[in-house]
């Protein structure tokens, strides 16, 4: 009876913590462009805590951003590592129709016209995606 009691009370205790995780992304203190980002990611119905620091390599290391791919800032969302300024419809897209083996997507560095880096004018750029071994694979160009 103490036994069932345990499994029922830890499988509760799961449930309320799956039920409070929340999107997040980890930014460099002060980077704007990372809000504007998240911003954007609101306006399609993504809700981003967002979380300053100064440690972001150490954060890129330890969840597996490839160094090829890594942009200004890193989010979770929905167990899918977004690095950089991924546009938001990729990022619903690749919730929905998760790839085998993908764990992240990203687009490299800070191209000029990606979201939250709006400018005078529109550089191309690739999406990229990865998987747990840092192996990389186009996805989409924009």
């Amino acid at each position: 009876m103490k036994t069932k009691k345990v499994i029922i009370t830890s499988l509760f205790m799961l449930m309320s913590l799956v039920i409070n995780a929340q999107d997040q992304m980890f930014k460099n203190l002060g980077c704007m462009c990372c809000d504007r980002w998240a911003e954007h990611m609101k306006d399609y119905g993504f809700n981003l805590e967002i979380l300053p620091s100064n440690k972001m390599d150490e954060i890129k290391n330890k969840i597996g951003v490839p160094k090829e791919v890594r942009g200004c800032h890193t989010s979770m969302i929905d167990g899918i590592i977004v690095e950089g300024h991924v546009p938001a419809d990729l990022v619903h897209k690749i919730i929905k129709n998760h790839p085998e083996n993908i764990i992240g997507i990203a687009v490299p560095g800070m191209p000029i016209g990606s979201p939250g880096m709006e400018g005078a004018y529109k550089e191309k750029y690739e999406v990229m995606i990865f998987d747990s071994k840092g192996k990389i694979f186009l996805y989409a160009n924009r």
